[in-house]
């Protein structure tokens, strides 16, 4: 009998920018340069080398401080990029929570909005009839539904992605510190519904700077510093008291 295959795994996972001159020059100098070999380009590994594997209901906490590579790394497994090297495996439908705010229109309301988000999102017209109260009852926005939806401030704004993007019941759903946008109040309802998502049997993976939160919510823990994987493991509290005392040393 077979075991049953991860929901995601991550397989020597690295990801690679390339810059150079041809940030700041034209097509035809970049030409000449290149024929006189008056040209340089740098490569930058955003990520290298990460491997992990996740199981039906594993929460992941990824953490390392701004620069380790945590973005870069979320929006591979999302399929938004390919990496350069390695693979990543996917055996579910995935959601991701990234850059919550953006993606909106600021000249459509925020009901013309909402709609434009959840067709994007793939659901449909009859969906978001019968949801659209409910979105903007959690997201705390019913009286600015007619606004413009510029008028509304960031926090706002990522409520209603953050709100749109919950209803759906994902197998594999990755959030960008979207568990930290507005008020404590509204912190708490996030956690709550991811909560309700996670024990529906969703495999999470969180990136968050609040290391109580990884401490008290994840299983697993992936600790990366400049591009490196330090720590891949299920003993959450050891590596996030390790990360921290890290932090403290680098900081004295």
């Amino acid at each position: 009998m077979c075991d049953t295959p991860a929901i995601l795994s991550c397989d020597n996972v690295s990801i690679r920018y390339q810059v150079g001159d041809f940030k700041s020059i034209g097509l035809k100098e970049w030409v000449m340069r290149r024929l006189t070999g008056n040209y340089k380009v740098v490569d930058f590994w955003a990520d290298r080398d990460v491997s992990f594997s996740l199981d039906h209901g594993d929460m992941l906490g990824i953490i390392g401080a701004n620069g380790a590579g945590k973005s870069t790394l979320l929006k591979v497994i999302a399929g938004i990029m390919e990496p350069t090297k390695g693979r990543v495996v996917r055996n579910g439908r995935v959601v991701a929570l990234l850059e919550l705010g953006s993606g909106f229109d600021g000249d459509l309301t925020v009901r013309e909005n909402a709609y434009l988000r959840g067709a994007l999102l793939g659901y449909t017209r009859k969906f978001m009839d019968e949801m659209y109260e409910v979105i903007v009852g959690f997201a705390q926005l019913k009286e600015f539904e007619d606004r413009p939806f510029k008028q509304l401030s960031s926090g706002m704004k990522s409520r209603l992605a953050f709100a749109i993007a919950s209803m759906v019941k994902p197998e594999i759903l990755i959030l960008d510190e979207v568990l930290a946008v507005g008020d404590g109040a509204f912190r708490a309802k996030s956690e709550a519904k991811m909560r309700e998502i996670i024990g529906g049997g969703a495999t999470t993976i969180l990136v968050s700077h609040a290391i109580d939160q990884v401490r008290e919510m994840c299983n697993k823990v992936l600790w990366l510093d400049k591009g490196m994987q330090v720590e891949f493991t299920d003993d959450v509290k050891g590596c996030c008291d390790r990360y921290e005392l890290f932090l403290k040393e680098g900081s004295t």
